[in-house]
């Protein structure tokens, strides 16, 4: 391509023409600050999670180092600005609308300035992209136009989506704010190594870069810059507010909207702003993570506004310091820009990542803003709005905290970009209403989610404490049957016993008599052997009943044994604890005591229900013994009655 800019003849609706006021930094070059006493890092410094301390206190540590580890996909990891000591870690306040304070590091510089070892990759075009998009990643680089998204994670974005085309912002349309100007004026070289970087990782078919024509030399310079490089053009875009949304820049170079429920990639453009690129560059190339960035100092009340290349976590009043703060022409102090920018109520603030800009304005500069009046629906919001909202009834469903009807009138299309605000005549502040309406939103969402998944946890509880319930209802069920047949078996068995064993004399002796009668007819011979066997048959089972309950007796007194040296056992534990926890010597001796009886007892009973045992055993020995014996001698009985038998024969 020639080294002469294209114009854009697109045009977006809307819009307004603030005083721009940026001739009053940029009649100097970029400057370098010196070190502050002690340097504040705030732990967040992107649109997603905040970073976690790796660090300690009193720990030493070199310029570039990590300090704080990602939590998250969609977060960014924080570095040393410089080599030095962490002081202290703490709540500190920050540069944020809801004024609350930030958990922050601070790192008190040793002069000495000293790298940690670093890992440039200058023949990047070898490496693979994804090893790349890790290096963007590792270094902490975000959104540095304003919106703090890290740039990897929307890299990341274009395996879902092909991108063919690539959009360099340096627009900057924000009144005052001049550090992207400068940048493209003084490091035209090295950012177009980052386009060719990001080039070489989204493989896009075109590079488009919009720059608005009230910055002449920026756009000359990145076009002489861009000379020869392949699908890459420079364009001219009119300068209006809010041209730099990346929404509107698109819009101007492409003449493609995005989705109001989508993002940019999903129509395969991705936008990144010109000092994003230029944090490409030193991560890729040089190896150096996000640590400094270029901060415009302006205002009536410096007497030296510029451009400053500043350290992340410098106090805003060292910068201020540095311009020449005229302290007592001082009416109001501004991070961003005066359209979309955060007003400051301490310059003990640090610059952060998204720190453009500081603004130290004048009484004459910044007049305090007239008493909010009725709005009179004049509908200049409207005709003012870039996206064709219906301010006036978003600020009715706002104030009235209409949630339903904010959702139907696009709340959150709204970029509050506050040109809405610029042209009211009645001096509404609308924008903190949007602002309110969505955090309340957002918070509402929160709540509804938090609710819904206590609601879920509670049904899955009810659900296994339901299931638990069935199934120990069926384990009941089983072990109920399990024990009505155990029941019936044990009624049946008792009903057999104490039908026999109403007289166990009287049944044996039936038994021996019918045994006899039944022999004598059989063989008169051996009656009187019969009915000697039969006698011992009857002195058996009596026996075997005696022994029974005798054994059932020393069972029911084993078990109350038992049960008593458990208990012996655990006073007698307790007793001994009491008693090396004791002080007092009178005491400890008392409870020595104790445990000498409470030993004495505790051999007794388990000598006592030894001898119970030994006795049931030896019961059982001798039953068995004794049905040996008897079953050989009634074996032996018919031998021997019927001898004489044979012999008279």
């Amino acid at each position: 391509m020639n080294a002469i800019p294209l114009i854009s003849l697109l045009d977006f609706p809307g819009g307004v023409h603030p005083p721009e006021n940026k001739e009053q930094s940029t009649r100097t070059a970029i400057a370098v600050p010196p070190l502050p006493e002690v340097l504040i890092i705030p732990l967040s410094q992107n649109s997603g999670a905040p970073a976690q301390a790796v660090v300690t206190v009193g720990e030493k540590v070199l310029k570039g180092q990590l300090l704080g580890r990602v939590t998250g996909f969609v977060s960014a990891p924080v570095h040393a600005p410089t080599s030095g000591t962490i002081v202290a870690m703490e709540m500190h306040p920050a540069a944020h609308h809801s004024g609350l304070e930030e958990y922050c590091l601070f790192l008190k510089p040793d002069g000495l300035d000293q790298w940690c070892e670093l890992h440039p990759l200058p023949n990047y075009t070898e490496a693979d992209p994804e090893e790349l998009v890790q290096r963007i990643y590792d270094a902490g680089v975000v959104g540095l136009g304003g919106a703090g998204f890290p740039a990897a994670v929307k890299m990341a974005s274009r395996k879902l989506s092909k991108i063919h085309t690539l959009i360099i912002n340096g627009a900057e349309c924000e009144p005052y704010i001049t550090c992207d100007d400068m940048l493209m004026r003084e490091r035209a070289e090295q950012l177009v190594s980052g386009i060719d970087i990001l080039k070489h990782i989204l493989q896009p078919e075109r590079v488009l870069i919009g720059i608005e024509d009230n910055k002449p030399e920026a756009l000359l310079n990145m076009a002489n810059a861009c000379t020869g490089k392949e699908r890459v053009n420079v364009f001219s875009v009119p300068t209006k507010y809010p041209s730099g949304d990346a929404q509107r820049l698109i819009w101007l170079l492409t003449g493609k909207e995005v989705p109001s429920d989508g993002r940019s990639v999903d129509i395969g453009i991705i936008c990144y702003n010109v000092g994003t690129v230029l944090a490409v560059h030193d991560a890729i190339v040089e190896g150096k993570p996000l640590i400094s960035r270029i901060t415009t100092l302006t205002g009536e009340a410096l007497k030296r506004p510029g451009n400053v290349e500043t350290l992340i976590g410098t106090p805003v009043h060292d910068l201020l310091q540095f311009a020449g703060l005229q302290e007592d022409q001082l009416s109001v102090l501004i991070q961003g820009g005066p359209m979309m920018g955060i007003t400051l109520e301490t310059s003990v603030v640090p610059i952060t990542k998204t720190g453009n800009c500081i603004i130290a304005g004048s009484h004459e500069e910044f007049p305090p803003s007239p008493p909010a009046q009725p709005c009179i629906r004049c509908g200049d919001c409207a005709s003012a709005c870039p996206l064709m909202l219906q301010p006036q009834q978003l600020y009715f469903y706002a104030k009235s905290q209409n949630h339903p009807q904010l959702f139907n009138q696009n709340l959150f299309d709204c970029i509050e970009c506050g040109a809405c605000a610029y042209v009211c005549p009645s001096a509404i502040p609308l924008v903190q209403y949007y602002r309110a309406a969505k955090d309340e939103i957002r918070h509402q969402r929160l709540r509804t989610e938090k609710s819904e998944q206590s609601r879920l946890r509670f049904e899955q509880r009810q659900a296994r404490l339901e299931l638990a319930a069935a199934e120990k209802e069926s384990r009941r069920k089983a072990n109920r049957e399990k024990a009505r047949l155990l029941k019936e078996k044990q009624a049946a068995i008792g009903e057999s016993i104490s039908e026999g064993s109403e007289d166990p004399v009287k049944a044996a002796l039936a038994r021996v008599q019918a045994r006899k009668a039944a022999k004598a007819l059989a063989n008169p011979a051996s009656t009187l052997a019969l009915a000697g066997s039969e006698e011992a048959h009857m002195t058996d089972d009596i026996n075997v009943i005696g022994l029974a309950v005798h054994q059932q007796e020393l069972t029911t007194e084993k078990k109350q044994l038992k049960i008593r040296v458990s208990m012996a056992k655990v006073q007698l534990k307790q007793v001994e604890k009491a008693h090396m926890n004791a002080t007092e010597e009178e005491t400890r001796q008392q409870l020595f005591n104790t445990i000498g009886q409470l030993k004495e007892q505790l051999t007794i009973l388990e000598q006592e229900s030894s001898d119970i045992v030994a006795s049931i055993d030896g019961q059982s020995n001798s039953h068995s013994s004794r049905e040996a014996t008897g079953a050989n001698a009634i074996g032996q009985a018919p031998a021997d009655s019927s001898s004489p038998t044979v012999q008279g024969d």
